[in-house]
């Protein structure tokens, strides 16, 4: 498989879309899955800190995506402030293939189906690169964190889980 098949299709056209094709080049495929943070670091050779996690909630109900390094915990108490509502709960596999039109585990931080509420935790600009799904368990891809901000139209707060 070439580099540019590794990405999932939907995310290589939405990679032209925002004027990004150069990432199509950056994305990398393994053999074993990198559904989780853990696995996506082991697989790159990074920080576990340096993979983005695009993490689906229900906000009262109305999907919004939650963008966090991978060695944190969003606390859902943080996200239901930030967005004013009632209650923040983790969204089932069904809603989250049904929005961004991936399966939990290759979601990328941009490119999905439908347009949802991005909030990206601050956590990720301590880095010069993440490390983010390409659409697929088995692809990421790197992008400095202030882009993928910037592409993925999110809102910067803090809402990662503060250990104790």
């Amino acid at each position: 498989m070439t580099t540019a098949d590794a990405a999932h299709p939907r995310f290589a056209e939405a990679l032209r879309e925002l004027g990004l094709d150069e990432l199509n080049e950056k994305i990398r495929r393994f053999p074993d899955a990198t559904r989780t943070a853990a696995e996506a670091a082991a697989a790159v050779g990074c920080e576990l800190s340096q993979i983005c996690k695009s993490l689906i909630f229900a906000a009262d109900g109305v999907p919004v995506l939650v963008l966090m390094d991978g060695a944190s915990r969003v606390d859902v108490e943080l996200v239901r402030r930030e967005l004013g509502v009632d209650k923040v709960t983790r969204a089932r596999a069904d809603v989250v293939r049904e929005t961004t039109g991936y399966a939990i585990g290759g979601v990328p931080p941009f490119g999905h189906r439908t347009r949802t509420r991005v909030l990206a935790d601050r956590s990720l600009l301590g880095h010069d690169l993440v490390w983010a799904a390409a659409g697929d368990p088995h692809a990421v891809f790197p992008i400095a964190p202030k882009d993928l901000v910037a592409h993925a139209g999110a809102t910067l707060v803090d809402v990662r889980e503060r250990q104790a």
